[in-house]
């Protein structure tokens, strides 16, 4: 029997110091659970993904001298951990394996990946050999992450001897990225036939959240339910090479309701992004709507009701209403809350600006001026106090510029920027069946930017339900606008969303970071030029 312990733990990024105490301390509670191997996740010592770090000399030779003083504090337990190292004046991804002192064998990952927001072949070299090392009579092969996806590394591993595989990994969060690790999982047992043991990062680390949810899949190709989601924790597991079972000891199994999932997943972004960026505050405008309203039960829930302040700015077009619903919000939140007129600094601006506007209908300029000012006011806020700015736009709306660059899109992080709109109702639905959280008036109510009399954003947008499907298609499934048309939309109306989609590029890039949970965010999950003559005809 070997009794295998998964450092499912939250590395940070460029912290070496701070995850090599952290390492030291997982190793002396694994030895003291019993664990005879102690298993980290991808590159768990400079934190994932290091991007250009790994282009600066002096944070790779901090690197390789953490991994020699960890290997020199290690006694008593087997560990395989991930981290950067350099040999040949290459780079590589690379899984040591530590034993009483010193490194027995390190492997190389050898297949990069270089989509959606992975691009490791602009900083590693692919490896090309197996690692399998013997622990109690048993070989144990090592592959990384990408590795488990192909065929060839796991061959590797079973014709050196391979008995067993540990996955170190990096995989972050995606709404059906369980479904595919499961299947992952199938395809190698159809292929290889190898037990797996399959250890992921947690923690937010800018737009990408790692979810955890460790795995298991034992000889017979029977896969365990996943670990803790988003939570950190040092799980046992024990193998039976005889009997070829692997069974996880006392795991917190993950949530499998999607709306649950997905509300955690975004807590986890919120609170480490703060966390880890050394805010301790946040504050942005609560308008009495939809986005801003979830965004504050995610704020609450997140990083508590005393670092939450929200700001109402109301104009001569904002209802009582939404004041009304701001106000009783707050309240029932217990966060800090204050109303302040923007018509002051809106009239001033239309009287600067008058005589240069002379014979000019009022349009959306006037409207934007608006969202400016409050935009203003949050990020005064937000320097005054050192609170970090929350946008509150939604992926329907940065999709198609239904926001107001330096105004509304103003912020230092989007909670909500990878979620549709109807997305945005459920998850309020969602949070609102654990305990009250959200006015249902809010929810009931139909959409408005309140920036002219009797606004709707459906004056300006098809219907949500019907908008959201149309982006689902073109934006997160590459559809092209006939492919669209022909599943049963209007052809001018999928014509006017793509054309909005691409023309809003611009305002885009100026968006701040915001929790991915599709597999096509905007940002870095998808570049497509600003200066570009391509149309979808």
């Amino acid at each position: 029997m070997i009794r295998i312990a998964l450092a499912q733990q939250d590395f940070l990024v460029g912290d070496i110091k701070g995850n090599l105490c952290k390492a030291i301390e997982l190793i002396n509670g694994a030895r003291e659970r019993g664990a005879d191997l102690l298993l980290f996740p991808e590159l768990a010592l400079a934190g994932y993904p290091p991007e250009d770090l790994l282009l600066r000399p002096g944070f790779l030779e901090n690197c390789h001298e953490a991994m020699q003083n960890l290997a020199e504090a290690t006694r008593g337990v087997d560990v395989v951990i991930g981290h950067p190292w350099v040999e040949n004046r290459m780079r590589y991804n690379c899984a040591s394996w530590i034993r009483d002192g010193r490194i027995v064998g390190r492997y190389f990952k050898q297949h990069l990946p270089n989509y959606a927001v992975f691009d490791e072949q602009r900083y590693f070299t692919p490896g090309s050999q197996p690692l399998v090392i013997d622990v109690k009579g048993v070989n144990i092969g090592v592959i990384i992450c990408e590795d488990a996806w192909e065929q060839t590394p796991a061959v590797q591993a079973r014709e050196q001897g391979a008995e067993l595989l540990l996955v170190p990994n990096a995989s972050p969060y995606r709404d059906d990225k369980l479904d595919a690790r499961k299947r992952m999982f199938a395809d190698q047992y159809a292929q290889i036939g190898l037990p797996v043991v399959y250890c992921n990062l947690v923690g937010g680390q800018d737009e990408l959240v790692f979810d955890g949810r460790s795995m298991l899949m034992d000889g017979q190709g029977r896969i365990s339910d996943p670990g803790p989601l988003c939570d950190e924790a040092l799980l046992l597991a024990e193998f039976d090479p005889g009997r070829q079972s692997l069974i996880g000891r006392d795991w917190e199994s993950a949530p499998t309701n999607q709306l649950e999932e997905i509300y955690k997943v975004l807590l986890t972004g919120v609170r480490d992004y703060v966390k880890k960026n050394g805010f301790s505050d946040v504050v942005f405008g609560l308008s009495g709507g939809i986005d801003s309203a979830l965004s504050l039960a995610l704020a609450v829930d997140a990083i508590g009701p005393d670092r939450v302040h929200t700001v109402m700015m109301p104009s001569r077009h904002t209802s009582g209403l939404s004041i009304e619903l701001a106000q009783d919000q707050a309240i029932q939140l217990g966060v800090d809350h204050r109303c302040i007129s923007i018509e002051p600094a809106y009239e001033s601006l239309l009287m600067l600006l008058a005589p240069s506007f002379e014979g000019q209908e009022a349009d959306v300029t006037e409207e934007n001026l608006q969202a400016r000012v409050r935009g203003d006011i949050v990020m005064a806020l937000s320097n005054k106090f050192g609170w970090l700015p929350l946008a509150t736009s939604n992926k329907s709306e940065l999709a198609v510029g239904y926001c107001t660059i330096y105004g509304d899109m103003c912020g230092g992080f989007g909670p909500l920027l990878d979620c549709l709109k109807m997305r945005v109702y459920e998850l309020a639905r969602y949070r609102n069946s654990l305990s009250p959280a959200i006015p249902e008036a809010v929810i009931s109510r139909p959409p408005s930017a309140e920036l002219r009399p009797d606004q709707s954003d459906q004056d300006s947008l098809p219907p949500y339900e019907e908008l959201d499907e149309i982006l689902r298609r073109y934006v997160e499934q590459d559809w092209s606008v006939a492919q669209i048309v022909a599943s049963g939309f209007e052809e001018a109306t999928v014509h006017r969303v793509a054309r909005l989609v691409l023309i809003n590029e611009y305002k885009r890039r100026q968006a701040p970071p915001g929790v991915r949970i599709t597999h096509r965010a905007f940002g870095r999950d998808r570049r497509y030029p600003i200066t570009s003559g391509w149309r979808d005809d």
